[in-house]
């Protein structure tokens, strides 16, 4: 299907000419009508690693590896004009020209075309030896030519020679696994993928049996999943343009994620799960709740891969097949879910995907493709989110030195796993800010350690190293083992404010007593999920801190 739904794509598209892909060209050789010399002309495009490659442009494209295979009118400079450098092979580089040179003859033996036959009389005076070229001119940049301003490669009936000459349609025929037509198969991927995270930057084949290790049934080389050459060109060309558009792709890690549909649609995914607007999110909640079935699409197909690179080939990670109506649902109930509010106790912005998922890692570098994979996963097909996202999240929490024990993006992926099993998901509107009426012990020891820390942080403005540094990882897996010597602690911090800042003293006093006045005792061992909810009371109380400590009192900053 993957495959399928690629070409499906393709015709959607404004693809380039069979076997033409977009390539840098660094030079025009300028020629009147005659084929006599003109000129080189520089052709500038972007810097690619400190370097000029050239004018980006569409001009044919065949795979080569080590064999002499010239690329119609438009190549590297052995090949088109017989340069070699000191470490080209001088006979080898003579017979690439040849090659190039023959093939051109070709072409306008079979269509006629006058500005080829200009390049032709061009090349058959052409003497590498005696010519007097740009000094900057490398053996390497890619030409082509133009005569008396047009570029040959761009006339139609060139463009039909070299689809004839690049896709031969002679040998054995075969069923396409793509198209069911009796045609015969492509050797080799005509068209590779660029782009791969981690890949070839000359690009990698989406379908390849180049070693005995990959074949079976005796069927050699392509024959093991023949694909007729307008099927391979197209599903390459297809995915190369979604990874080309930042609206139908995103990275995350190791992976690629192609998003499209299979009819035309509006509807965009890739900046709602990278980088998501309040706005956006707001309108495909509206349209999610007002069940439109214009605004969901229930009658389209959505499809979603993963693409990553392994050995040398494009690996598919994986595959997904929906409608966008269910995707739209699915992300309504994932940005709901994701409701928290931030570290001051304002309403928070949407999350992107990538920040949740690196919630659970210490740098980008340690992030495993299965975290990312599981969340689009849940973004996409819903369900529920796998218990072992809410350990990587509380170990992270753990393991952190400083301050941030508990960001809102881990906070959130912790909420979205709780509140994404069946049996908790009454409780999603009691989690996305400060709760007074849960009764929940591991909720309300986590609130406890923040008005703790609030308290010392009030009594010792400046503090370097707090108890949540010291003592969060015990508090959040065994509260009974460390509440009570942090409570003795807190009556040296209490009785400092209350000779020294009286109003704090009472604010703090008061928020203590509220909250060990609905815990009955402290549980001796908390619970993979138990602990999830000591983080998020931990969280929404400290938010809830500062929400109300944003101003100063008794003269000193008393925001914790």
């Amino acid at each position: 299907m993957l495959l399928e739904s690629l070409r499906e794509y393709s015709t959607r598209l404004d693809l380039p000419p069979v076997m033409y892909i977009k390539t840098p060209i660094r030079w025009f050789i300028d020629l009147d009508s005659q084929g006599n010399l003109l000129g080189f002309v520089s052709a500038t495009g972007p810097e690619t690693r400190g370097k000029d490659r050239g004018k980006m442009m569409y001009a044919p494209h065949i795979l080569r590896a080590y064999a002499i295979k010239p690329k119609l009118l438009a190549d590297k400079g052995d090949y088109v004009l017989g340069l070699a450098d000191e470490k080209s092979k001088p006979e080898r580089v003579k017979e690439c020209h040849r090659a190039f040179m023959d093939l051109v003859r070709r072409c306008a033996a079979v269509t006629g075309n006058k500005s080829v036959r200009a390049v032709l009389r061009f090349l058959k005076n052409w003497d590498p030896a005696g010519a007097r070229l740009p000094e900057d001119l490398n053996p390497g940049d890619n030409l082509t030519f133009r005569v008396d301003g047009r570029l040959p490669i761009e006339d139609p009936d060139v463009q039909n020679f070299w689809a004839q000459y690049a896709t031969p349609q002679e040998g054995e025929v075969t069923n396409c696994l793509v198209c069911g037509q009796k045609k015969p198969p492509a050797e080799r991927n005509p068209i590779k993928i660029k782009g791969i995270p981690g890949g070839q930057t000359s690009g990698m084949a989406l379908v390849s049996a180049n070693a005995p290790a990959f074949e079976s049934f005796g069927l050699k080389a392509s024959l093991n999943s023949p694909i007729c050459y307008d099927c391979a060109e197209r599903y390459g060309k297809a995915a190369n343009a979604l990874i080309e558009d930042d609206a139908t792709h995103l990275r995350l890690g190791s992976c690629i994620y192609l998003f499209w549909t299979r009819e035309p649609s509006n509807f965009s995914i890739a900046s709602l799960l990278s980088d998501p607007q309040p706005e956006d999110v707001k309108a495909l909640l509206a349209s999610v709740y007002t069940g439109r079935r214009a605004d969901l699409e229930d009658d389209n197909l959505f499809y979603t891969t993963a693409l990553a690179s392994s050995g040398g080939r494009v690996a598919v990670r994986d595959w997904l097949e929906t409608t966008p109506g269910d995707v739209k649902r699915n992300l309504g109930r994932y940005f709901t879910l994701q409701r928290l509010v931030d570290a001051g106790g304002r309403e928070g912005s949407p999350l992107g995907l990538f920040p949740l998922a690196l919630s659970t890692v210490r740098e980008a570098k340690d992030l495993p493709p299965a975290t990312s994979r599981a969340l689009l996963h849940f973004a996409l097909k819903g369900g529920a989110l796998p218990h072992w996202l809410l350990y990587e999240a509380i170990k992270r929490a753990r393991a952190e030195q400083d301050r941030q024990k508990i960001t809102r993006p881990r906070a959130a992926l912790i909420k979205m796993v709780l509140l994404s099993q069946k049996q908790n998901l009454a409780e999603g509107s009691n989690l996305e800010k400060l709760d007074t009426s849960n009764r929940n012990p591991a909720y309300l020891c986590g609130r406890l350690l923040a008005v703790l820390e609030g308290i010392q942080r009030s009594a010792l403005p400046g503090v370097n190293a707090t108890i949540v540094d010291r003592f969060y990882g015990t508090a959040s897996t065994a509260p009974a083992a460390v509440f009570s010597r942090l409570l003795r602690g807190s009556q040296s911090h209490l009785s400092k404010l209350r000779k020294e800042k009286p109003g704090l003293y009472y604010r703090w006093q008061q928020a203590l007593e509220t909250v060990l006045g609905n815990l009955s005792s402290f549980p001796p061992v908390l619970t993979l999920e138990e602990q999830g909810y000591f983080a998020l009371g931990y969280y929404h109380q400290r938010a809830a801190n500062w929400e109300g400590t944003n101003s100063k009192e008794d003269g000193e900053e008393t925001r914790p």
